[in-house]
């Protein structure tokens, strides 16, 4: 019989106050045996859930990255950047959020280096990561694979999860949701979206790195009491219908 699979790592992303999700998710981590969770950023803004949410990812992860909208909450980046919607559910949150949560998220950092496991985590890229730029071809990835030196970055803001594979020969290799781990070989992966999906599937997302892969996962939660909330709190309606998408 095999042997139990040994999880260096869960990492989430942008979680974005939704509280079912991340309960849901952290419970798929707890059975898999995982100690050891990372989170990349965007803990707030579009849900109903900014305390809660914070609070336990404080507990839970090993260490908090800053997101755009985190940011914006604590105004370390303009509103100006975002949509109509983004920028409604922002001010929603700065108006519902504790002393406690504000000074949590002024405590988030821009990007972390794990050298023992050559690891480098980042909310948006590893270029210029305070610009807030996306991550979403290979001509991308090409440009940001030499503004890190460890051999795996972990990154989110784009909802969308992928892995990106850097062969020796310089070829890139792009997989879905599992790639087996070659030692000459870097790579980038995006987490995807615990909180508000954005590549048709509405499960949440969150990445597995194991000794000898990387997984994209993903875990069914109660969209349905997510969406109620926020429709009582007055959240913009394009915000709730599109978790029902995943879009």
């Amino acid at each position: 019989m095999a042997g139990k699979k040994h999880y260096k790592y869960a990492i989430l992303s942008d979680v974005h106050s939704n509280l079912e999700a991340l309960k849901a998710v952290l419970s798929d981590i707890e059975k898999r045996g995982i100690n050891r969770v990372i989170f990349l950023g965007d803990a707030v803004g579009y849900g109903p859930d900014p305390n809660e949410v914070v609070s336990i990812l404080k507990k839970r992860c090993l260490f908090l990255l800053a997101g755009n909208h985190d940011w914006a909450v604590i105004d370390y980046t303009p509103v100006d950047y975002f949509n109509e919607a983004a920028r409604t559910a922002i001010q929603w949150t700065k108006e519902h959020i504790t002393v406690e949560t504000f000074e949590t998220l002024k405590g988030f950092q821009i990007s972390k280096s794990v050298k023992q496991d050559s690891l480098f985590c980042v909310h948006s890229t590893p270029k210029e990561p305070d610009s807030w730029n996306y991550l979403l071809s290979l001509e991308d990835a090409e440009i940001n694979f030499h503004y890190f030196e460890e051999q795996f970055c972990f990154l989110g803001h784009s909802h969308r999860p992928f892995i990106i594979e850097r062969l020796p020969t310089g070829e890139l290799l792009t997989y879905k949701d599992r790639a087996e781990i070659n030692s000459t070989s870097r790579y980038i992966v995006n987490a995807g979206s615990v909180g508000q999906p954005r590549d048709g599937d509405p499960r949440a997302a969150y990445a597995l790195f194991s000794e000898d892969t990387l997984e994209i996962v993903r875990v069914e939660y109660d969209i349905k009491t997510t969406q109620e909330k926020m429709l009582s709190e007055g959240l913009p309606e394009m915000l709730i219908e599109r978790l029902s998408r995943g879009l």
